[in-house]
């Protein structure tokens, strides 16, 4: 296999723990319909296929008619907008992480299912604008993980072949994006989906800190 030259990550379960946020913001998108709320903890299962499919998910069965769930989708987006970063935070050694694979010469993107709206900002709030070479959010125009397309915009963004990146997530669906374009998968342990799911889905390499990248890259 060609050595890794890039880490690229997904956002949400990866490099930020912010369920709580997410959460509150659908909540009270569900309050005001008069909806029941959505226990936190569930949202781990609910996140990952872009806003459309989390409003789809937390919206009572009566209520997931492609209007309303269009209608939701703009009142959530309105919540998330002034509550991304109210409990948002990275995880634990991400920082560290990163900057230390930065000065190694490793180049660093982001790809999320989160809209690129979101994803773009809340990013350079966390990390900065100098760590992340590019960093690409859901699209109208790119179909959105486990779709390969991600991937290849993002290897010619940085001139690489996707066998010369790896992809680091937190749930199945980030497994099977780097397993269908060629990036080298690898779980964490700290995000919101399960060991088993990550395994089953085609994860390379399971890592339960964020320091284990460095074993990967080589460094």
């Amino acid at each position: 296999m060609p050595i890794l030259k890039a880490f690229i990550f997904d956002l949400d379960g990866t490099l930020i723990d912010s369920l709580a946020d997410i959460a509150e913001s659908i909540n009270r998108m569900l309050d005001a319909r008069g909806y029941p709320r959505c226990e936190q903890e569930v949202f781990k299962q609910m996140v990952g296929d872009g806003m459309e499919k989390l409003v789809e998910r937390a919206l009572p069965e009566h209520a997931r008619s492609d209007e309303l769930i269009k209608i939701c989708v703009e009142e959530y987006r309105a919540h998330y907008d002034t509550l991304w970063n109210a409990q948002t935070r990275p995880y634990d050694g991400i920082v560290e992480m990163l900057a230390s694979l930065k000065t190694q010469g490793l180049k660093l993107g982001v790809i999320s299912n989160k809209a690129h709206r979101f994803t773009v900002p809340m990013t350079e709030h966390f990390f900065g604008t100098a760590v992340f070479d590019h960093i690409l959010g859901q699209r109208v125009e790119v179909p959105r993980k486990p779709a390969p397309d991600g991937a290849h915009e993002m290897a010619a963004l940085l001139g690489l072949q996707t066998d010369e990146m790896a992809y680091v997530g937190d749930s199945g669906i980030d497994m099977q994006f780097a397993k269908s374009s060629g990036m080298k998968p690898v779980g964490v342990r700290w995000g919101f989906r399960s060991e088993a799911e990550l395994l089953e889905c085609g994860a390379d390499v399971l890592i339960s800190h964020p320091v284990e990248l460095f074993d990967l890259a080589g460094k």
